[in-house]
């Protein structure tokens, strides 16, 4: 029988993608490339990156870029949430945004001056195939900053941003990294990824509300110190396991396992295939079962909220063949009260299956 490792949910980078793409105004010509005291503040925390690289449950609250680690942190652990922010100085921006794996982010950054509205907040959505409803539409209409995936993974949120009078402020996460549509559009399993989307809306806050002085600053901040725990756990699997073999029933955790150096060795049929959100075939899933058997994996990485029989039948050839299997989840799971405490339990749980891998 296969070990199964589930996170408890207890509780890099780089430097950001070019600034020139940190945020668009559709309406405008190129670039934003404003608030350059709040850009100057953001890159002082910036040191060498270690990466490679029906209506939803809508949420409202009121709510940077960082250094490499380069030690494991062997006592108490960070606090995966930033101290309560403090009152804002002004009227707070409205902002949108598509999916909650940017929401909690988005939320920690803004503090109290902005109205965060974060579109679908349930794991039981799926973003690709979402169709919004009047009253997530309705919820666009007033937001003056939008913060959206991009790399087709939620076209509807840019669709009906860009549709506006006037068009918001977008930050298309997938454009802030220079990825395109067609590309893995699972941005936030990047680390360098992570920080650069937050130095993008950091930059944004602070042009719509350039009053405000350092507070979005002083949270970027305030934020980064937060992410020190999965700085550290990223920083302690690379140092343990460089080069180690995976593979994964889809590609969402592909940008961790980049930044992570393991190795992929998912069979490129089935790979594809995933990807492609079709069937494998006969002979792709035969390969991976060949894979597994082999020991040509130290762990699987199986997305729980995958359906279809075909990643159950490699679950249980992995558990089969005695290779560890780790849980991730694509939206932010359940009970997880921050970005950052969701990803260090599943880092956790990938470092404790590696632990015991064959």
């Amino acid at each position: 029988m296969g070990m199964i490792i589930i996170p408890d949910m207890t509780t890099c980078f780089s430097s950001p993608a070019d600034l020139g793409r940190l945020g668009r105004h559709p309406s405008g010509p190129g670039p934003i490339r404003r608030a350059a005291a709040a850009i100057a503040v953001l890159l002082g925390l910036v040191v060498a990156g270690c990466g490679t690289e029906g209506s939803a449950g809508t949420t409202t609250s009121t709510s940077t870029t960082t250094a490499e680690s380069t030690t494991t942190s062997t006592t108490a652990p960070v606090p995966a949430v930033p101290a309560p922010a403090p009152p804002c100085p002004v009227e707070p921006v409205q902002v949108v945004v598509s999916v909650d794996q940017w929401g909690d982010i988005v939320e920690q950054l803004a503090g109290e001056c902005a109205k965060v509205t974060t579109v679908i907040a349930s794991s039981a959505i799926d973003p690709h195939d979402y169709e919004p409803s009047p009253a997530d539409i309705a919820s666009f209409s007033d937001a003056e900053i939008v913060v959206v995936n991009g790399c087709d993974y939620d076209h509807w949120a840019d669709e009906t941003a860009e549709g506006l009078s006037p068009t918001p402020t977008i930050v298309n996460a997938c454009e802030v990294v220079g990825k395109t549509d067609g590309d893995n559009p699972h941005i936030w399993y990047g680390p360098d990824f992570v920080f650069a989307v937050a130095g993008a809306v950091t930059q944004q806050l602070q042009a719509a509300l350039p009053t405000a002085g350092t507070y979005f600053p002083d949270r970027a901040a305030a934020w980064n110190e937060s992410m020190q725990g999965y700085r550290d756990e990223i920083a302690r699997i690379r140092a343990e396991f460089p080069g180690r073999p995976y593979a994964a029933t889809e590609s969402v955790f592909d940008y961790m396992g980049d930044a992570l150096t393991l190795r992929n060795t998912t069979p490129e049929g089935f790979a594809r295939a995933s990807a492609n959100e079709t069937d494998p075939s006969p002979g792709d899933v035969q390969a991976f079962d060949q894979l597994l058997a082999s020991g040509g994996a130290g762990v699987l990485i199986y997305n729980v909220q995958t359906e279809g029989s075909i990643p159950q039948q490699v679950r249980d050839v992995a558990e089969g063949a005695g290779v560890p299997v780790v849980e991730v989840t694509e939206t932010v799971a359940e009970g997880a009260t921050s970005f950052a405490e969701w990803q260090v339990a599943q880092l956790r749980a990938l470092q404790q299956a590696l632990s015991g891998a064959r």
